[in-house]
């Protein structure tokens, strides 16, 4: 199977979510991603301990197809083995907050001057310029300062965010396709660069038309919970399906989608209320239409309605849980989403793999991921070339963690 970025390594001095998830998807196209971990790193879904009950997925979905070795960073050896590393690497990537790599002598000007046309991806809350450059943050508090969590509930409500770290995954494929765009451009020019994200900016992208309606009309955009802010469509939400917490997403804009859903539901005799006449009624009348539709919906199975309405012609979801799409998806099982691997253990993992197909240069998932240091003798004597005698001194001099 061909791979894109075959014959590209990657550095990965990345933890937690954002940045291991920017260096699988490089590694699912075929680079080799060297993981530089530590026991001094918290005991995270991205740091060494891959066994905790909070690692154990994540970790293998973040970092599989990955080698990983460990490194002190506190000591002289310790760093000269990541220089060395770094002279036999075309991309470096790492998400600390902005003092970590200066600290190691690791900034970009420092990793140019041993390989000057090396990339360095740096992924950060907040990016390594402006007032708040030295913020620390997580996703939830990052989906905050984006906006993302004051559109998020409905307008009666405090305001919710997504329930995951959502801001990581954005930030994780900003930071991947980055990378990609600086590997073009050297592949032109010869020369490498600085790659500053900002995991903040990544995420204000998505406001789509948001922020251009504050600028135009000196409005902020309030909470509508399952209603666009643009472009109207009644009725439009989720509603209540038949059984324990079963949903369904009905989107409804023209008059045809109109005429379709309520041939579909029977054309019961609250549809032809005059409040329901045209699109700009049903607006109106949103509320008071919801109510009639979950009267149908929660009479029904929800992935029953959901082919009904489609048959029909009119866009309709299962809000599906995670077991859903895992087990119970034929699209997506057909379609590969989810695989699984073997770990190191041979126990066979579950992980996800890219959300996309490309025809010549597809991609895999090449490997579960590395148990903590699981490649230290391939990374040393293979790539670096190190003998018996300079790993016992290396040893000693307090190199591995």
């Amino acid at each position: 199977m061909a791979l894109a970025l075959k014959g590209i390594r990657v550095l990965d001095f990345t933890w937690i979510h954002a940045g291991p998830s920017a260096t699988r998807i490089l590694s699912d196209q075929g680079a080799q991603v060297i993981k530089v971990e530590s026991n001094q790193a918290l005991s995270v879904v991205g740091g060494p301990a891959s066994n905790t009950a909070r690692g154990l997925g994540q970790r293998h979905n973040w970092n599989a197809g990955k080698s990983s070795i460990s490194l002190n960073m506190k000591t002289d050896a310790g760093k000269e083995l990541a220089r060395r590393l770094v002279a036999v690497s075309d991309v470096v990537a790492e998400n600390f907050s902005g003092r970590v790599m200066p600290g190691w002598g690791m900034d970009y000007d420092g990793i140019r001057d041993i390989k000057p046309d090396i990339i360095m991806l740096s992924m950060s809350g907040f990016g390594r310029t402006g007032p708040w450059k030295d913020r620390v943050s997580y996703g939830q508090t990052l989906q905050a300062w984006s906006g993302f969590t004051d559109l998020t509930g409905f307008p009666d409500t405090k305001p919710s965010g997504p329930a995951s770290a959502y801001s990581d995954a954005v930030g994780g494929m900003a930071g991947a396709q980055a990378v990609l765009l600086a590997l073009i451009q050297r592949a032109r020019t010869g020369r490498g660069q600085w790659i500053d994200v900002s995991q903040m900016e990544a995420m204000s992208s998505l406001l789509g038309p948001l922020t251009l309606e504050l600028s135009a009309k000196g409005n902020d955009v309030q909470r509508t919970g399952n209603r666009l802010h643009h472009g109207g469509g009644a009725p439009h939400g989720a509603y209540r399906c038949k059984g324990n917490d079963r949903w369904l997403a009905i989107t409804v804009f023209t008059d045809d989608e109109w005429s379709a859903f309520v041939g579909a539901i029977g054309s019961p005799d609250w549809a032809s209320d005059h409040r329901f006449a045209n699109s700009e009624s049903r607006l109106s009348y949103a509320d008071d239409l919801d109510k009639l539709v979950e009267s149908w919906t929660s009479e029904q199975n929800a992935e029953d309605a959901m082919h009904l309405l489609q048959a029909a012609g009119v866009a309709a979801g299962v809000v599906q849980t995670g077991k859903d799409m895992a087990e119970n998806d034929p699209h997506l099982r057909e379609r590969g989403i989810f695989q699984q691997v073997a770990d190191s253990a041979g126990t066979m993992r579950t992980i996800e793999r890219a959300p996309y197909k490309l025809s010549r240069t597809p991609g895999k998932v090449t490997g579960g991921a590395p148990e903590f240091g699981a490649d230290q003798d391939f990374v040393l004597r293979d790539i670096l070339g190190v003998d018996d005698e300079e790993l016992a001194e290396m040893a000693i001099a307090g190199a591995f963690d």
